[in-house]
């Protein structure tokens, strides 16, 4: 008695919100499908469905030549059809649907929970995106992905700013980014697994350093709050600061902080503490056996904490993958959690672990975290190839800190100029 039944209550809110982000959804422009023309869902050839939208977006004024943005298959707008399966669905699941976002706004968040404000990139945008990162001075969003320029810059609106980078086996080029930061001084570092190298641009895509044949498999890397650079080697299970002269484009010292860590690759600084978390992902022993541990370090690279996946699962009730980590502004430990589609803050590192997840659905595949000076969360959702923009909203108020002024006299020459100094996210 007082068993819940699976088609009523909570468990239909769960699965019509399940269904709304895996299929009544455009993966393209993330609008939900519906029944007006220009949202209605429509077959490629291929097989993909997209809105209508986006059809007549992608289609070539004259010709309607077009390419699937999923597979790149070439075919005609006119080629399209209505897809009945998702027009049926939306029939099927019209009262929930109605319902269901009433429902979901009168659940009480949780302390700390955080809510999508806004969503930006798309597939043809970027593709397959591998690294995110937050220019410090003039708040643009960075992204490497695996298009034909690998770095891309957005706007404060979530458009394509400025992109660079060409896919390449040159020197000045890039061949597969794994992860992206921005110095204190607007440069812009990439690790490069293709030719196992870190890259430095400006913040133009002036390329003014290849530091190569120092690492064996270059991984994560972060911007310290004294303008170093911070390095895992995933193969060689080491962790190492680079001191550079980036407008002269010199590397002055490199230093190796750790040794003996285990397949080593996401790496975050609190510029609070001077704190560095470490994220190492050892090979797994069996197939789809996957075990992932945060290790925190002081600014004097002794360990301060470390949990694991085990550990995790005594206080969490589902398996936890760590794909990403960063620290907040009060210098608690965020990771992203690819399992459960989640992410989670860990707590400081003196009182690992503190689970409390801060967001619980709208994500595919996270893989890295940022955030901005407005404590807004920035996710790059890998699946979605897209940057999601989390906020925490208490009473209907957006809680941030006041919104910290540029100084001018301070940036690179040309960027103020240029428009790329204003800052996003208000």
């Amino acid at each position: 008695m007082g068993a819940e039944a699976p088609g009523s209550g909570p468990a239909l809110r769960e699965l019509v919100r399940e269904a709304e982000i895996s299929l009544l959804e455009c993966k393209v422009c993330f609008e939900r499908f519906g029944h007006r023309q220009q949202r209605r869902p429509r077959n490629l050839p291929c097989g993909h469905v997209v809105c209508l939208a986006c059809v007549a977006a992608l289609a070539h004024p004259r010709t309607l030549a077009l390419e699937c943005p999923f597979c790149r298959r070439a075919c005609r707008g006119c080629d399209t059809s209505d897809c009945l399966p998702v027009l049926h669905l939306l029939e099927l699941l019209g009262s929930a649907l109605r319902t269901a976002p009433a429902a979901h706004c009168a659940a009480p968040c949780g302390p700390g929970a955080l809510t999508c404000h806004h969503t930006f990139g798309g597939w043809g945008t970027l593709v397959n995106p591998t690294g995110l990162a937050l220019c410090p001075k003039t708040g643009r969003v960075v992204v490497v992905h695996d298009g034909r320029r690998r770095v891309k810059i957005f706007d404060s609106g979530g458009g394509c700013a400025h992109q660079f980078g060409e896919k390449g086996d040159a020197a000045q080029e890039i061949r597969y980014p794994l992860d992206v930061t921005v110095t204190n001084d607007c440069h812009v570092v990439v690790t490069d697994a293709g030719d196992r190298s870190i890259k430095v641009f400006d913040f133009f895509g002036q390329i003014k350093l290849v530091i190569g044949g120092q690492f064996s498999l270059p991984w994560g890397v972060e911007t310290t709050p004294q303008n170093g650079v911070v390095v895992t080697d995933a193969e060689a299970g080491s962790l190492h600061l680079l001191e550079v002269d980036f407008p002269e484009g010199v590397l002055r010292r490199t230093e190796r902080l750790q040794a003996h860590l285990c397949s080593p690759r996401g790496v975050a600084v609190s510029w609070l503490t001077g704190a560095i978390a470490v994220l190492e992902r050892p090979l797994a022993l069996e197939p789809g056996a996957c075990s992932t541990t945060v290790k925190v370090f002081n600014a004097t690279m002794q360990l301060i904490g470390q949990v694991d996946t085990f550990g995790l699962s005594l206080f969490f009730p589902s398996k936890i993958t760590a794909s990403a980590v960063t620290f907040d502004h009060q210098g608690n430990v965020i990771v992203a959690d690819t399992s459960s589609q989640a992410v989670l803050c860990l707590g400081k590192p003196e009182e690992f672990p503190v689970l409390k997840p801060i967001i619980t659905h709208g994500l595919s595949h996270p893989v890295a975290l940022t955030f901005t000076k407005e404590n807004a969360l920035l996710v790059l959702d890998s699946a979605a190839h897209s940057i999601k923009v989390y906020k925490d909203v208490v009473g209907g108020v957006l809680v941030c800190p006041p919104v910290l002024s540029l100084d001018a006299q301070h940036l690179p020459a040309g960027i103020e100029e240029s428009g790329l100094c204003r800052t996003p996210w208000h």
